[in-house]
């Protein structure tokens, strides 16, 4: 079983460090560089960092970052973002990524996940989901949340199982960049649908909103970007409190 994670969640478009509300108003937050290594500096447990740019979501605009970011952070480091291909995914690992984040070619290239799995291992693959609430059921998202799938959740969920993807990643659209509360019927459904490792996102503004999830649900990891962006939180003083609740973090 994989330890007790939290990740701080980097999304970069145009160059820039931007924090989005529900996948769209987005407002820039700073350097991506610079706010890794504080991270990093922060006994952050990883980090994910995922292009999010539509115009310009092309591999070499992650991996110059990466390059950069590497050389200042010493914590694992998950990356995506336009993937198309096993080269591509080659590519953001000799950039200095630990593990290759996959969303979109999930659903549209079927064999570039298995040949990604089949060349790099389970462990260095986590599969990004985004979903919706629409009339009253969770729907799949792709292309950063504008285009909606048609599967349901449990048949793509069923998907990744055979895929054999090292962990899952859980974003909760409706409650992205909200701090409003994590979606615990959603985490539930995942938990119900796969033994794969979870590393939830979304919603998340408090404290006691990550120790309510790691107390009531048996999942990984969880990823947030808000709660750091937009109070004067960091890692190390996070992972203080929760070890105070009795939830066990390695603190640097």
């Amino acid at each position: 079983m994989l330890k007790k994670r939290i990740i701080p969640l980097l999304l970069i478009s145009d160059r820039r460090l931007i924090k989005p509300v529900k996948f769209s108003e987005y407002r820039d937050v700073g350097d991506p560089v610079k706010t890794a290594q504080i991270y990093s500096d922060s006994d952050a447990d990883e980090l994910i960092i995922l292009n999010i740019d539509r115009k310009k979501k092309k591999i070499d605009d992650l991996t110059n970052h990466l390059n950069k970011i590497v050389e200042r952070c010493f914590v694992p480091i998950s990356a995506g973002g336009g993937i198309e291909s096993l080269e591509d995914a080659i590519k953001i690992i000799k950039s200095g990524a630990d593990k290759i984040v996959l969303n979109s070619i999930c659903f549209r290239k079927t064999n570039v996940p298995h040949s990604i799995v089949q060349e790099l291992g389970s462990q260095a693959v986590v599969a990004s989901i985004d979903l919706k609430i629409i009339n009253n059921q969770y729907v799949l998202f792709s292309e950063n949340g504008k285009k909606q799938i048609t599967d349901n959740l449990k048949k793509h969920l069923d998907f990744l199982n055979f895929l054999k993807v090292g962990e899952i990643f859980v974003n909760s659209i409706d409650l992205e960049g909200t701090m409003l509360g994590p979606d615990n019927q959603l985490i539930k459904i995942i938990k119900d649908n796969t033994e794969l490792p979870i590393i939830y996102s979304g919603g998340i503004g408090t404290y006691d909103h990550i120790k309510s999830i790691f107390q009531s649900f048996d999942i990984n990891a969880v990823a947030c970007g808000s709660i750091f962006n937009f109070t004067d939180t960091n890692p190390i003083r996070l992972k203080s409190y929760l070890n105070s609740h009795k939830l066990n973090f390695r603190i640097f």
